[in-house]
């Protein structure tokens, strides 16, 4: 016998409230996010010079540290400076040196360790980019204001000053409470 009562359904799951993400979190993926299309603005920017944002990094470091009156760095300290693994930046600085705008130096402490400074032609690779970097940073932070690059520039030195603590293995300040208050 039919009944004309339809089985009864379960009741659909209420979908959680979507909340907004805090704003730590925002800001953070904001930060990736611009990072990200910067290095899209760059990368076909920098080709007009034959150079990647990687090598770019690196003679730009080079030429700042000629500039100061430095000493050549050494390869994995090249690497610091730019923020590039060691594996990784031998390859930018082999294939640096095989276009021939840098060459490596032994070191005379370390036989294993090798120096790396701009050859002639890595001069003058920086200089033809430099020509026009300036104009080319000033549109980049063309929407904003002077005052608001400053301002930016102040938050991100304060964020990466605590990204560079997190790395360099100190604690992080709740860390090292949490461990002052257990038992």
């Amino acid at each position: 016998m039919r009944t004309n009562q339809k089985a009864e359904r379960p009741p659909l799951p209420r979908s959680p409230r979507v909340s907004s993400p805090p704003v730590a979190e925002s800001a953070l993926r904001e930060v990736v996010r611009a990072s990200g299309l910067l290095r899209r603005v760059a990368e076909p920017h920098l080709a007009r010079f034959g150079v990647t944002p990687s090598q770019w990094g690196v003679l730009r470091a080079l030429h700042r540290r000629e500039s100061e009156g430095g000493e050549p760095p050494r390869v994995t300290e090249l690497g610091s400076l730019v923020l590039v693994r060691p594996p990784s930046i031998s390859g930018v600085v082999d294939r640096l040196e095989r276009v021939g705008w840098v060459e490596k130096l032994p070191s005379a402490g370390d036989q294993r360790s090798r120096h790396v400074r701009l050859t002639e032609a890595g001069r003058a690779r920086v200089r033809r980019v430099l020509e026009d970097h300036a104009e080319w940073v000033a549109s980049l932070a063309a929407g904003l204001a002077k005052v608001e690059q400053a301002r930016l520039l102040h938050l991100l030195h304060k964020l990466n000053a605590r990204l560079g603590s997190m790395t360099d293995g100190a604690p992080e300040p709740s860390a090292a409470r949490r461990r002052k208050d257990s038992p």
